[in-house]
């Protein structure tokens, strides 16, 4: 069989593999501490599970509308109107099977073979992977701990040309755990302005944010007619396996990905969506508990960390992600990930699987326990301590 030379330039996302590889270990008889995935352990919300057990026997088990069921974007619509404080319709959302959609549907409907696309690097490996899969040229920005693993922005503001076509930017950040400050989206916001270049804003994290005030790109000043929000449901309600995200974008733009929608997924099953609009109208408790234990865990985890010989990590302000940096093992970041989950039995990711400047760095999620993640701290300090 002879495949489309695009299908080359069609990357992965680590995670899944490393995932594959721990359960394999397991099979054989391995305990293996997972902090790899970026899957809360907490279960779904009772009233959400309800809701969708409801749609079901109630009989929402047939196709919907291919940009949503009315009321679902009417929900999200308010919500978003009320988060990011800008009015925003209904006919400017889309509910989608996951937020990775909105990224797919966006660089495909915006970008031609040769346009650019600046993106943060180290950064969310789908982002690069679909940029090169729609022949566009990636443009990275460099995430630099020193600077908070936020944009370099002067390095930001010469790098767009006339051929940048789309900006992306994620706050909070995976894999760092950086966030953009209001000064550092105000920049980009001014840029893209004048320039009438889209911004694609990825704030799936948005409630993990455990010092400072949200700031979205999407309310600020000239922002609202050329910004792409991509939010969801899979983190803050524990829904990864509901596959339920959402997009919020200029009608025009929003009628291109509807149609891209009917070509491919069809529809966001409607249960799902009703278990959706039972989460943002519901108890909002759930969530608050959820972000009130990852940043105890962020905390064990961090401090953990720094104790150790050859690593040094700083303390992420959003997502539920930690970025530390192994440059003092002397050994390269995939190698190390590798013989971690070889030797050691702890899955993690190596930083180069978030783009070339993920080099020195690995990549823990804390959505694991407290007493999983004291297990994986003293095994990743027995493995250092043994290991040349």
């Amino acid at each position: 069989m002879t495949f489309a030379a695009r299908m080359a330039r069609l990357g992965t996302e680590s995670a899944f593999e490393v995932l594959a590889r721990a359960r394999a270990l397991e099979r054989a008889g391995r305990q293996i501490v997972h902090l790899e995935i970026g899957e809360p352990d907490f279960d779904t919300p009772a009233n959400i599970r309800d809701a969708a057990k409801k749609a079901l026997d109630n009989g929402y088990t047939h196709y919907g509308p291919s940009a949503g069921l009315p009321e679902t974007r009417k929900a999200v619509a308010e919500y978003i109107s009320k988060t990011r404080g800008v009015t925003v319709l209904p006919e400017e959302t889309l509910i989608v099977p996951g937020g990775k959609p909105i990224i797919f549907f966006t660089i495909l409907a915006l970008i031609d073979a040769g346009d650019e696309v600046i993106y943060p690097n180290p950064g969310f490996p789908i982002y690069e992977s679909v940029i090169n899969f729609a022949g566009g040229v990636p443009v990275p920005i460099p995430l630099r701990e020193e600077s908070g693993f936020g944009f370099d922005l002067t390095l930001f503001e010469r790098r767009v040309s006339p051929r940048t076509r789309l900006i992306i930017i994620n706050s909070p950040q995976n894999p760092t755990g950086g966030v953009l400050d209001l000064g550092q989206l105000e920049r980009i916001a001014a840029l893209a302005a004048a320039r009438g270049i889209p911004v694609l804003a990825d704030e799936i994290y948005r409630q993990f944010l455990y010092e400072g005030e949200f700031a979205s790109i999407l309310s600020l000043p000239g922002m609202r007619e050329r910004t792409i929000l991509l939010d969801g449901f899979s983190k803050s309600y524990a829904m990864t396996g509901w596959r339920l995200g959402y997009g919020v974008m200029p009608v025009p733009l929003a009628e291109q990905v509807t149609r891209l929608m009917v070509n491919s997924a069809s529809c966001t099953a409607s249960f799902v969506q009703l278990a959706g609009l039972a989460a943002l109208q519901g108890d909002q408790t759930p969530v608050a508990r959820m972000v009130a234990e990852f940043k105890r865990r962020r905390d064990l985890l961090v401090d953990g960390l720094n104790r150790l010989p050859g690593v040094r990590c700083a303390r992420p302000r959003g997502a539920f992600y930690v970025f530390p940096s192994i440059t003092g093992t002397g050994r390269p970041s995939a190698e190390v990930a590798e013989r971690l989950l070889a030797e050691a039995g702890v899955a993690a990711l190596s930083g180069t699987a978030f783009g070339a400047h993920g080099e020195g760095y690995l990549r823990f999620s804390y959505a694991s326990s407290l007493e999983r993640i004291r297990e994986g701290l003293d095994r990743l300090g027995r493995f250092l301590a043994t290991r040349p």
